[in-house]
């Protein structure tokens, strides 16, 4: 059996050959590596978010039984000229750099590491939910220019507190319970809406049914669902009109969740008192973009996700089905499982 370790500048060769010896995996390996994450992402053939070269990629899999990636593009013209590759590993959240079509076509099992960056997109969240509330990166850079802004203590400048406030927390996914739990940790008063959660499978959150009535009753609202043609643009105008005055929003999740337009309307008005975001409606965000322009956004390039345990996770969720698929046993987090039915 021979892998191709497809890294790159976040899950590195080495995190993937540790992964590898601690789950155990014998096998022969050859390296192949990306500088993602410089340039950032692109869609690249048949593929969303990836990162790499596909006749570079084509070259690497020759002889290769199995690829561990991250951010490699594994398009149809690479499965179909990759006619030894019998699994795919990819260490995201969704194998979105992977034509699972193709791969289900050519037989090729697809698998990939949900929940491998939970935690850091939930410690992220929660620290742009306290940067946006006390404006602190702005504070900051304020103080480091020669400017003391002691008129922030004045009443009508002040931010609130997370504390007595009530937290709107679109999606309660692993990220979102994690960020529900540290929130209430802090007094907030937690709601959340999720219409794929039983009441049963939370504690001491309130989950709130009628849309209207959750984002009219969230103080700061922070958003955790996966992007779906159903939620594009849910926090649009109309929602942002039912928030409460001086509200604050955040958005780690998907930029398709949000209508910008809006959201910049909002806070010219003086509708919303702050906003972080994390995920744009163009990334790179453009120079001439609205959102640039208010001092009370804080705004961090997609880096929700980045931390070393989320590499590490990653490499070793993907290890573990290597490993199961090595021994003739049915990796756990399968793409495609039509695939298996053939094997």
């Amino acid at each position: 059996m021979k892998i191709l370790l497809a890294s790159d500048q976040f899950v590195t060769g080495d995190v993937m050959r540790s992964a590898l010896e601690q789950e155990g995996v014998q096998a022969e390996t050859t390296n192949i590596a990306s500088s993602w994450p410089v340039p950032p992402f692109e869609d690249i053939g048949d593929v969303r978010e990836a990162s790499g070269n596909e006749e570079e990629l084509i070259e690497a899999l020759r002889g290769c039984d199995i690829a561990m990636s991250h951010t490699f593009p594994f398009t149809r013209k690479v499965i179909e000229s990759s006619p030894e590759l019998k699994l795919i590993a990819i260490g995201r959240g969704g194998p979105v750099n992977v034509n699972i079509e193709a791969a289900t076509d050519n037989g090729v099992i697809v698998t990939y590491a949900p929940g491998r960056n939970a935690i850091a997109t939930a410690e992220h969240s929660l620290a742009m939910i306290l940067a946006a509330t006390r404006q602190i990166a702005q504070r900051d850079a304020e103080v480091k220019a020669g400017h003391w802004g002691s008129d922030f203590y004045i009443y009508d400048k002040v931010s609130p507190e997370i504390a007595r406030s009530t937290v709107g927390v679109f999606g309660l996914g692993a990220i979102g319970k994690r960020v529900a739990r540290a929130l209430i940790a802090l007094d907030a008063n937690v709601i959340a809406y999720d219409p794929f959660v039983e009441r049963a499978d939370v504690e001491e959150i309130e989950l709130v049914d009628d849309l209207e009535e959750f984002f009219s009753r969230s103080n700061i609202l922070t958003l955790h669902a996966r992007a779906t043609e159903d939620n594009k643009h849910i926090v649009n105008a109309g929602a942002l009109a039912k928030m409460p005055e001086g509200a604050i929003l955040v958005n780690c999740a998907r930029g398709s969740l949000v209508d910008y337009d809006a959201v910049c309307d909002a806070l010219e008005s003086g509708k919303l008192f702050a906003a972080a975001f994390d995920t744009l409606p163009e990334e790179p965000l453009p120079h001439d973009h609205r959102l640039r322009s208010f001092g009370n956004v804080t705004i961090t390039p997609h880096l929700g996700g980045a931390s070393k345990g989320a590499a590490q996770l990653a490499a070793r969720i993907n290890a573990a089905d290597i490993a199961a698929f090595a021994a003739g046993q049915r990796p756990t987090y399968v793409t495609n499982p039509e695939v298996l039915k053939d094997k």
